[in-house]
């Protein structure tokens, strides 16, 4: 039985590979904006704040960590919050209070940039959601606590919340019901956003393994799990957790959005692709168009007013000859001390070179 279930696994992958080949790489979506913001630093998460007009990226380093700030609309930079070695941010419009997935995690102004308090919490503070129901900030973590929430308005901690396992990305459908992908344990974590229990797990092993980014029709109680292993698209119902499609999307996912005003969803991934899977029906799903991005832009934001998705990266020289050993990292890049393991270090492939000073970029993928 284990060699025919091997059996059945490989043919599942072939066929996805095959689809996936056939989807369509020209379309109404493309690059439409660039910015070669520089500055050294790893990275991880981006985040748009759509209400605010702002872009929040931590660079991560030990000499060089900062929040960097621009204009969402301009990609311009705006400002930068110093001395924060962070992986995400999050922002709650009613307060105008910030927060970064740092330990300690740091409070800020988000019209100022000033910091309004740093708040300890436990774990490895890795991920971060920010929750408009009831104005909570979630800070996620590989290690236990799973989750740690935190009142937007006075900073103070809520509690925390065992997961069942590590978390990658966090959604809300904005009515009390707060979604996580658990990558090790392949399922989805439903949380009541009132009283933070689990209320369930939804098993998406056997269709996707390692989801690494969810996004949330919030209107039609649609999640989206973009997976590794293989990888693939998961569609499935958040109410009972019911499998509604499986669409092949490209390796290396870290990230995944959706827009409602398009009806589209997208999954970011490190070989510089974003995966669009069109939703035409709530039970009906394609994949709509692959979009080259750049090489190791793996997380994602999507803005609803512009309706682009944003992503980001760092240019890399030739690799090294094949005899000869991989360079190290530059300080406080992908992958070095100090920096961010998901801007560079899964999936980044054999025999990349060294990152090229002051090559930091924004893309914006939309039809305008």
């Amino acid at each position: 039985m284990k060699r025919i279930s091997v059996i059945l696994t490989a043919a599942g992958a072939l066929l996805a590979c095959l689809a996936l080949a056939q989807a369509p790489a020209t379309g109404p979506n493309k690059v439409v904006q660039t910015a070669k913001t520089g500055g050294d630093g790893g990275f991880d998460y981006i985040y748009a704040d759509v209400d605010a007009r702002k872009l929040y990226i931590p660079r991560s380093g030990q000499q060089t960590a900062r929040i960097t700030v621009f204009n969402l609309d301009t990609l311009a930079p705006i400002g930068e919050i110093p001395g924060v070695n962070a992986h995400g941010a999050a922002t709650d419009t009613k307060s105008g209070h910030g927060f970064v997935s740092s330990k300690p995690v740091v409070m800020f102004d988000t019209k100022t940039l000033e910091v309004i308090k740093k708040i300890d919490v436990q774990g490895n503070p890795d991920g971060i959601l920010g929750d408009p129901f009831n104005q909570r900030i979630y800070i996620f973590s590989h290690s236990a606590p799973n989750a740690t929430v935190i009142n937007a308005v006075d900073g103070s901690i809520v509690g925390t919340i065992d997961l069942g396992g590590a978390p990658e990305q966090g959604v809300t459908d904005g009515r009390g019901h707060v979604y996580v992908d658990i990558e090790d344990k392949d399922n989805i974590a439903v949380v009541d956003a009132k009283t933070m229990a689990v209320t369930g797990h939804y098993d998406i092993a056997g269709k996707g393994g390692g989801p690494g980014g969810l996004a949330i029709d919030a209107k039609n109680n649609i999640l989206f799990a973009s997976c590794h292993n293989p990888a693939t698209m998961v569609i499935l119902s958040a109410t009972d957790g019911k499998i509604l499609s499986t669409l092949p999307i490209e390796a290396g996912t870290d990230g995944a959005g959706f827009n409602p005003n398009t009806m589209e969803a997208f999954s970011s991934a490190g070989n510089g692709t974003v995966s669009i899977i069109k939703e035409n029906s709530p039970t009906s799903f394609a994949v709509e168009q692959i979009v080259q991005t750049m090489a190791g832009a793996r997380t994602m934001t999507v803005d609803t007013k512009n309706n682009r998705v944003l992503t980001m990266s760092l240019e890399y020289g030739p690799p090294p000859p094949p005899s000869a050993a991989p360079p190290a990292p530059a300080p406080g890049a992908p992958g070095a001390p100090g920096g961010s393991g998901r801007g560079g270090g899964r999936g980044r492939g054999p025999g990349r070179g060294p990152v090229v000073p002051d090559s930091f970029t924004i893309l914006a993928v939309g039809t305008k």
